[in-house]
């Protein structure tokens, strides 16, 4: 009877904790879908207040009327332009200068030299905000295709943002539903049931609604800036992470019901077994992201909250929703392989890990050292990685609007055009400025800003004085967003900074670009050490040991580099990429560590449970029996996860994406399946020192070395 009374008040407690996170899923869910709206995708915003174009972009808020982006529409005819050409230029201007968000009146179309191109200027409101992407759709529905021979393009910053905008508004869709297949399909293997996949899934899109409806409140408050690139990881890393802490939580509550006839009872000790990992993992990557905090460039400290929020979100879903569809599932869940009460053979371990265990047994010494050479060749790699400022044409998967239409400029323009370099500087020093500016290497032309110029009347007059400063236009003969031209601006910027008495800064959409490629090699610095400090920590409590932890992040960091040098060699020769972006390698070093870590406390908090029983050695061979499958089946489903990034247009979010994918299976298959196990293995007991288990174990060191 108070068999039949437990067994009724555990399942009324499941059915109610399942109840209530189904109403607080209605309610999160619509959510998931509005992130789009919150979102913004402006560099300039993610600037530090204190960077010199971010302080020259707020003193020349005072020489015009409005802040504008320009799009820049050019005209093309190869064999010259034709006078039905020039009027269809003309006739476009004047629709261009009715569309909702155009500031007029424009200028008047500006020739190419050798007669085969024109190109129209057409400033754009910035308080249109993210509607300036549907102000260029407006004007490329005006130009049309052109045809007969003439080609037209919207380029320039405008038309950059909105190609942006395009690719990040189905973000929500098309990744989310790749994502969900991916998991889908992996659990499907990994369970061979055709019910269980359904209780992970569930908890993970849980995870991801909650995730969506904190992260929504953050963003809409001005908390945290969220833009594109974090709303699609946020997707990749609820879905990934979630589906690893619940694999981990159903083997050991399939390894418990072998154990216990009640699943309650099962869940209960699964739980207990399960959740210091799944916590201190959880917590290694929260802490790891929050870490991102101390950058410089607001797009990264706004990173850090997002995706802690959604592995917060998703720990707190895991460790109590699952379980309760677990124990209301029991163990039919796993049906047609449920398992049986069995406690004599709850802890018999068979198949190829079993043999792998034994062959770390068998080999120790050889295997750590054979997979460390191994990864330290692949470390060689990283030569061919090479960081640099990813051009318009080379920061798309596939040929934009914008990017067609840069190349245009470039070919008949000094490539700047349209998106000159601003010079804010001191009245009384303009004139030597001016001839300092012009004397820089890269720099086509200096033209001073002028009040028939702002006004958009009337021919130029005398330079616009604000508040005794006076500013300049340079325009430069490298495309805007490319090396040369950051080279031009750092030049540019020394040249002008000893012009005496001028206080000159060098703002514009190019140096702001350098100013973020400065910020990001700073923030590497600073945020690198301060995420290994904070893991050590986290290791060091969990396993209660100082020489553990030191190893686990050493093998942790070789990973990284190895994972890096492949990919330089993956990006440069198969995906024929020009580099990686300026903030790659610390996002790659956030993801890869943090989310490579949790392998290794999956494993070795499992090996110190089982060192406990039977000793070090023996500990370290069961444990990797044990967690072997699972283990590799979180890394798949994390690594295959990520992948869904390269989906996605953008070359940044494809490198990330495939970095953190060869990572994650480098992770779980080498270093963890491996090179930990048998490293720890060969060193013994002395592992856990200084702790106690490392005391304890003294006679077994003995009896194994003796």
């Amino acid at each position: 009877m108070s068999a039949a009374l437990g067994r009724g008040r555990a399942t009324l407690v499941a059915l109610v904790v399942v109840l209530a996170w189904l109403v607080v899923g209605g309610l999160a869910g619509p959510y998931s879908g509005r992130l789009s709206d919150v979102a913004t995708n402006d560099n300039a915003a993610f600037l530090p207040a204190d960077a010199e174009a971010t302080q020259a972009q707020e003193l020349s808020r005072g020489f015009i009327q409005r802040q504008t982006t320009p799009a820049l529409v050019v005209y093309e005819r190869t064999t010259g332009l034709t006078d039905a050409d020039k009027h269809k230029v003309s006739a476009d201007a004047a629709r261009f200068a009715q569309v909702p968000g155009v500031v007029g009146p424009l200028p008047p179309p500006i020739p190419s030299a050798d007669g085969q191109a024109l190109q129209v200027v057409v400033p754009i409101d910035d308080a249109e905000g993210e509607r300036i992407g549907t102000v260029v759709e407006q004007l490329r529905d005006i130009t049309g295709d052109g045809g007969g021979g003439l080609t037209v393009d919207v380029a320039g910053p405008a038309g950059l943002l909105a190609d942006l905008i395009e690719v990040f508004s189905g973000i929500d869709g098309a990744l989310l539903l790749v994502t969900l297949c991916v998991v889908l399909v992996i659990l499907l293997v990994v369970y061979r049931s055709p019910v269980l996949w359904v209780f992970p899934l569930l908890a993970a899109g849980m995870s991801y609604a909650l995730a969506s409806l904190f992260v929504y409140l953050l963003a809409d408050a001005d908390l945290v800036t969220l833009n594109g690139q974090a709303q699609g990881i946020l997707t990749v890393l609820v879905f990934g992470a979630g589906t690893d802490y619940a694999l981990l939580l159903v083997a050991r509550y399939r390894e418990e019901l072998h154990r216990h006839e009640r699943s309650w009872d099962a869940m209960r000790a699964a739980w207990r077994g399960a959740a210091p990992a799944v916590i201190a993992s959880g917590g290694t990557v929260i802490l790891s992201l929050l870490c991102l905090l101390l950058s410089s460039l607001n797009s990264n400290r706004a990173l850090g909250p997002v995706a802690a929020v959604g592995i917060a979100a998703t720990l707190l879903v895991m460790l109590t929703f699952l379980p309760a569809l677990l124990v209301l599932g029991g163990r039919w869940a796993f049906w047609p392989r449920r398992p049986r009460y069995d406690p004599a053979t709850a802890q018999i371990e068979h198949g190829i890990w079993s043999r792998i265990a034994g062959f770390v047994a068998r080999r120790a010494r050889p295997v750590w050292l054979i997979t460390a050479v191994g990864l330290g060749v692949l470390a060689i790699g990283l030569t061919q990685l090479g960081t640099t400022t990813l051009g318009q044409s080379d920061l798309f998967t596939k040929r934009t609007d914008s990017v067609a239409g840069q190349d245009v400029i470039a070919r008949h323009y000094p490539a700047g055009t349209g998106s000159p370099a601003t010079i804010i500087a001191n009245q009384a020093a303009a004139k030597q400025v001016t001839e300092a500016a012009q004397g820089t290497r890269g720099v086509a032309d200096v033209r001073p800003v002028t009040r028939e110029q702002t006004a958009g009347s009337g021919p130029p007059g005398p330079p616009l004085v604000v508040d005794g400063r006076i500013q300049l236009e340079a325009t430069l003969t490298d495309p805007p967003d490319s090396t040369g031209a950051e080279r031009t601006i750092r030049d540019l910027r020394a040249t002008v900074h000893r012009v005496p008495d001028a206080d000159a800064l060098v703002g514009g959409f190019t140096a702001t670009n350098v100013d973020i490629t400065a910020a990001a090699e700073r923030d590497q610095n600073v945020i690198i050490p301060v995420v290994l400090a904070v893991i050590a920590v986290i290791l060091a409590l969990l396993l209660r040991a100082l020489l553990a932890p030191l190893l686990l992040i050493a093998t942790v960091l070789l990973s990284f580099t190895a994972t890096l040098g492949l990919c330089g060699v993956l990006f440069r020769h198969v995906f024929d990429f020009p580099g990686v972006d300026a903030a790659f390698p610390l996002f790659a070093f956030v993801f890869l560590v943090a989310l490579g870590i949790d392998y290794n406390i999956f494993l070795m908090s499992r090996v110190r449970e089982e060192s406990v029983r039977r000793g070090t050695r023996a500990g370290v061979l069961a444990g990797l029996a044990v967690t072997g499958g699972v283990i590799t089946s979180a890394g798949i489903v994390l690594a295959a996860t990520f992948s869904a990034l390269t989906v996605l247009p953008l070359v940044v979010l494809v490198e990330l994406g495939t970095a953190v994918a060869v990572g994650v299976l480098i992770d779980t298959i080498v270093v963890r399946s491996l090179l930990v196990p048998a490293l720890a293995y060969d060193i013994g007991p002395t592992i856990w020192w200084p702790g106690r288990l490392a005391r304890t174990s003294r006679a077994e060191g003995r009896r194994d070395t003796g």
